[in-house]
């Protein structure tokens, strides 16, 4: 490449570049902001869902196995009321039997080619997008903490995005698996240190209650759920053949995109919220 053509590719790179910054700062204002109002945080996951739902809809059509769309975001729904009313435990077996039923019957009116896959692919959607979705809602609805403890892993996650990031492109050298071939395993391992010393660092705020090796523990069992999340997801789209989900959020490419790690994240944060003593099972 001349000078001239490097000059005009990293001149076109940088209003990119700040868009994508200040995107993701005002997805970051936005998502931090409707979390102090319950149902305005629940409002968001459900419209983020439905949007993660579609591009992985369409992941599955240019697979050649489509999923059934309507059973799937009424299987999120049904997920994320469940988790708001504290009725998980006593229904979820019901909605699992009415997600499968629901999408055979459908299937006897359209294509019935695949016709277990497309059953499959279904559930597997609700489950990977409604399911793991409820994890923030039982995060939020802890008693006295649910609002300070939602925060922190809104920020755990994203500082396991940024520090992989800025640690990869800085030192970065060994490419951490080829389903992902621009991150690395000097990126992945920065964001582990990283994000574990601000777990166990904002521990010491009054308003987390929790000892320096709990904020560490959790810092540590949600950053490696987050590199998962965004590995899982990026090997969906190499499957696919595409790089991007969706063009939805400007910079970022598509909400499955920039919020794969949040959904493994979340889940891993509520679980060690029990091993680490903060949470109890009664």
């Amino acid at each position: 490449m001349t000078a001239a053509a490097a000059a005009s590719a990293a001149a076109s790179a940088r209003p990119l570049t700040t868009r994508r910054v200040i995107v993701g700062f005002a997805l970051a204002i936005l998502g931090i902001g409707c979390i102090f109002w319950a149902p305005a945080f629940y409002a968001l996951l459900i419209v983020m869902g439905t949007i993660m739902l579609y591009e992985l809809s369409r992941l599955c059509d240019i697979k050649g196995q489509p999923l059934e769309f309507q059973v799937a975001v009424a299987g999120m729904l049904a997920y994320v009321f469940l988790a708001i009313f504290n009725l998980m435990s006593k229904w979820e077996g019901v909605l699992l039997a009415c997600i499968i039923l629901a999408t055979f019957w459908l299937g006897m009116y359209g294509d019935r080619r695949r016709y277990f896959a497309r059953t499959a692919y279904t559930l597997l959607a609700v489950l990977y997008i409604g399911k793991l979705l409820t994890y923030f809602v039982f995060i939020r609805e802890v008693p006295q903490q649910g609002l300070y403890w939602t925060i922190f892993v809104v920020v755990l996650i994203a500082m396991t995005d940024i520090s992989a990031m800025l640690v990869g492109s800085v030192i970065g050298k060994h490419s951490l698996t080829k389903i992902s071939p621009k991150k690395t395993v000097e990126g992945s391992i920065g964001a582990l240190v990283v994000v574990t010393g601000i777990g166990a660092l904002l521990a010491y705020t009054p308003y987390l209650h929790m000892e320096w090796w709990q904020g560490a523990g959790l810092g540590a069992a949600t950053c490696i759920a987050a590199q998962a999340g965004d590995l899982v997801e990026s090997a969906l789209k190499r499957d696919a053949g595409v790089k991007d989900t969706g063009t939805v959020i400007q910079g970022h490419g598509g909400a499955l995109d920039r919020f794969d790690s949040y959904l493994f994240g979340g889940m891993a944060f509520f679980a060690a919220l029990h091993v680490v003593g903060l949470l109890v099972i009664h």
